[in-house]
């Protein structure tokens, strides 16, 4: 909770400041004459990765100096150095709630005119642009590599059973009434660890509810009671396939206890695979797309941008600037960094696609694929532990409290936002 105050007036400080003073340039000179670019990035378990690119980097540019950190707290420790107006040139961020407070605070470059833009997936550019609180012309990031949502199985366990991929909501019922029929645990959750609520809940909102929903409650086009119910109900009927007492057992058990064989499918994210493989480094991993609709072809993959690269704005050496970001972009670089990660490349290209995502490669390779929802949502509002309080009421009348909560607490801790969204719209009408 404390962090989350700091964040919170750190981000208000930080308003304050960009208001009132000019941005710092990047790019400084080092000893040798040469160009020095540092790059933050809020990823430390991809230290690694980002070591072999830099020194790659440094070994074929005479007149640039590449410095990538990857610092613990690493978004705690931007949001102290923006106060400060110690900015680094690039920042390796997510594409969540964060970019979209320091994007609001005009702290991003409009990086358009860097061709690079031109190769990425329009699905992650347009993930980007309903990031944005207020619309804005031009682009102020390039999506670098994602992951993606729904369900893992044990594919050597549905091979022996002869279990088909469900692709419509009742295939998958029926899937998991026939896999408990067998002896066998469906699925495995893990809510002991909050946010783990939110990977099913994210999963099935993306082909059940717009992706805008966010905004057009802010815009009082719609709510939250009217566009998330379905969610909230499916969510809740995966817990007659679970583990009893899902609540006892947090994100480390759920992926031991899938790596070991206890349950034939998790529904998880692509960025759990590493942690089950160091529990049963040979488990064949498969994966699908949460069928969450009846027809499939109304079915989206959960995808969000992992990583993505943004300039801090008014930087004095824009070229070498952009010249790290070319070099970021080459095939070769970005397949350092997936070899080493993992995940879903965001730029178009023939990129190998991880074998445990295998079954999900018609959502990535049509661009069917939809950001989390959660990315949208303050982190004063814990809509994480919202969900888990919302699964564990047994009351009949639980879905309404949850969705009713859900949108007290929307206008409470975006007030401000809601009626900055409304005054632009209303300006864009009046201007009509």
């Amino acid at each position: 909770m404390w962090e989350r105050k700091i964040a919170g007036r750190l981000l208000l400080i930080l308003g304050i400041v960009t208001a009132t003073a000019g941005l710092a340039g990047c790019g400084k000179d080092t000893s040798d004459g040469r160009i020095e670019v540092e790059l933050v990035s809020y990823k430390p378990e991809a230290v690694e990765a980002f070591e072999e690119i830099a020194e790659r980097f440094n070994e074929t540019h005479d007149d640039i100096h590449l410095t990538i950190d990857s610092p613990n707290e690493a978004m705690t420790i931007l949001k102290t150095r923006f106060i400060r107006e110690d900015y680094p040139d690039i920042v390796g961020i997510g594409g969540d709630i964060n970019y979209s407070n320091f994007l609001d605070a005009d702290l991003f470059m409009d990086i358009s005119d860097l061709a690079e833009v031109e190769m990425v997936k329009q699905s992650y550019l347009d993930i980007n642009k309903e990031l944005e609180f207020i619309p804005r012309e031009g682009i102020y990031a390039l999506p670098y590599a994602a992951n993606a949502a729904g369900i893992l199985y044990n594919k050597a366990m549905f091979e022996e059973h002869g279990w088909e991929i469900p692709e419509t909501w009742s295939e998958f019922i029926a899937l998991c009434e026939e896999i408990e029929a067998s002896g066998i645990q469906p699925l495995y959750l893990g809510y002991k660890d909050t946010w783990t609520c939110l990977a099913p809940w994210n999963a099935l909102a993306v082909g059940l509810s717009d992706s805008d929903t966010c905004n057009q409650v802010n815009l009082g086009n719609t709510t939250f009671a009217d566009s998330y119910r379905e969610t909230a109900e499916k969510t809740r009927a995966l817990l007659a396939y679970a583990e009893a007492n899902p609540y006892a057992y947090g994100y480390n058990d759920a992926c031991t206890a899938f790596a070991r064989g206890q349950s034939a499918m998790y529904p998880i994210g692509s960025y759990a695979i590493p942690q089950i493989k160091s529990v049963n480094p040979d488990m064949d991993i498969d994966s699908f797309a949460f069928p969450a609709n009846e027809n499939k072809e109304d079915n989206i993959l959960n995808s969000g941008i992992d990583l993505q690269f943004c300039v801090m704005k008014n930087c004095e050496n824009k070229e070498a600037v952009y010249e790290v970001l070319r070099f970021l972009y080459e095939d070769e670089t970005i397949q350092v960094y997936l070899d080493n990660q993992g995940g879903i490349a965001c730029k178009n290209g023939d990129f190998a696609i991880p074998a445990e995502l295998e079954g999900m490669r018609e959502y990535i390779e049509n661009d069917r694929m939809a950001d989390y929802q959660d990315h949208h949502y303050p982190s004063e509002m814990s809509v994480d532990a919202m969900i888990q309080t919302f699964l564990l009421d047994g009351s009949e009348d639980c879905v309404d409290t949850f969705l009713e909560r859900f949108d007290a607490d929307w206008k409470r801790y975006n007030r401000d936002l809601i009626r900055k969204v409304q005054q632009y719209q209303q300006d864009r009408e009046d201007a009509q």
